[in-house]
């Protein structure tokens, strides 16, 4: 959606979720001049004009991905003044890699009340280097890249299936990218792009969700239209547990087995175990056979949902980055608040095996990434309902 900034015209995104995020980016994008509607499946944008560069701070904070409307705004409109982002809590995750990258392609960039305010008459190819594989920073100055003058280099960029994904859909419009899902990516700026057409890639968190909750209530669940060839660290270590996987035409079938057995992993950037699959592994973990360990590498606050988890008597000990899980014969029902988008999905993955009712609160954050997920569970077999908050 960020990506459709870059051209003038109407583009078209097929197979896109109605997300609480989506909505928040058609608002932020409308806000700078553009169209945004969602047909069905489909997101419409007409960005021929585009009256503001500002990204203000209300549409901002609750989503920490509407920073990527700043490369594209600098390449086009050679200024953008971007709110500091928000979203989950959990943890600081800086946009120091962004902005250095847009001042090595020559923008002057200034921090003011909390917003980053960028300018560039013309955005220059270069070698920018990042400390760390950074999703959203790779994939703002790739954007940005496609119209800056010569060539730029993204060296340990990240090489998530959403960067080559991204890559795709800016190729589509024109762009010169070669190196996407590879550790170098090459983008050779040209001077006009033109309107996307393009259907996005399954979401592979979500399909990574199910086969959690295939596996931790011994179920039996064929995932459709996904994609799992980008869940090979995913699938490798929920074998392990012991669900069992089939493919299947445009998917994947996971069979849980009677009690699953303990795991240890460490959250790594892809191709390694995603970190936005740890809640859920962890709740699955609970009631495994043996003694588990999951080191978060990637978020220094990413185990909010630990205390949660325990107040259905899970037993879990947690020191710095580490967790230690124990496997209990059971879980047992209760009020739970959730506390970011994936801790959401932890505590429905372990409700569906608890004993008893469990109630869990917050659940907007849910909605940020899931799209009508109870509708879904109630058609395999979950009693769950939605209630207003």
């Amino acid at each position: 959606m960020a990506a459709t900034l870059l051209a003038s015209g109407e583009h078209i995104l097929r197979n896109a979720p109605h997300l609480r995020d989506v909505s928040t980016m058609g608002r932020l994008i409308a806000n700078l001049g553009a169209g945004f509607h969602l047909e069905k499946n489909k997101a419409i944008l007409d960005c021929t004009t585009i009256k503001n560069f500002e990204a203000p701070y209300d549409l901002v904070s609750t989503m920490r991905a509407s920073v990527l409307v700043l490369g594209p705004l600098v390449a086009r409109l050679g200024k953008a003044k971007v709110s500091l982002p928000g979203g989950c809590a959990i943890g600081a995750r800086p946009i120091n890699l962004h902005l250095m990258g847009l001042e090595k392609m020559g923008a002057a960039i200034t921090l003011d009340s909390g917003y980053v305010i960028a300018k560039a008459k013309k955005l220059r190819g270069a070698h920018i280097n990042f400390d760390i594989p950074t999703v959203t920073g790779t994939e703002n100055l790739m954007m940005a890249a496609t119209l800056a003058e010569g060539k730029t280099y993204l060296e340990n960029a990240a090489r998530e299936p959403e960067v080559v994904d991204l890559a795709n859909a800016l190729i589509s419009m024109g762009a010169k990218i070669k190196g996407a899902g590879e550790s170098v990516i090459e983008i050779e700026g040209v001077k006009k792009l033109k309107p996307l057409r393009h259907t996005i890639i399954p979401d592979r968190i979500e399909t990574g969700t199910f086969m959690a909750i295939a596996g931790i209530t011994g179920g039996d669940i064929t995932i459709r239209n996904c994609r799992p060839d980008h869940l090979d660290a995913v699938i490798n270590k929920l074998t392990d547990t012991g669900i069992v996987f089939r493919p299947v035409k445009t998917g994947i079938r996971a069979i849980g087995p009677q009690r699953l057995k303990a795991v240890s992993t460490t959250t790594m950037p892809y191709p390694g175990f995603p970190t936005d699959m740890q809640a859920q592994l962890m709740a699955m973990m609970c009631i495994a056979e043996g003694t588990s360990v999951i080191s978060e590498k990637i978020f220094e606050n990413r185990f909010m949902h630990v205390a949660e988890l325990k107040r259905m008597g899970a037993d879990i000990s947690t020191e710095g980055g580490i967790a230690t899980i124990r496997g209990a014969r059971k879980i047992k029902g209760a009020p739970l608040m959730a506390t970011d988008l994936r801790a959401s999905a932890s505590l429905i993955v372990a409700a569906l095996a608890a004993e008893g009712e469990t109630t869990i609160k917050r659940i907007y954050h849910l909605d940020r990434g899931y799209e009508k997920i109870e509708e879904k569970l109630i058609k395999i077999g979950a009693d769950i309902t939605r209630e207003k908050e």
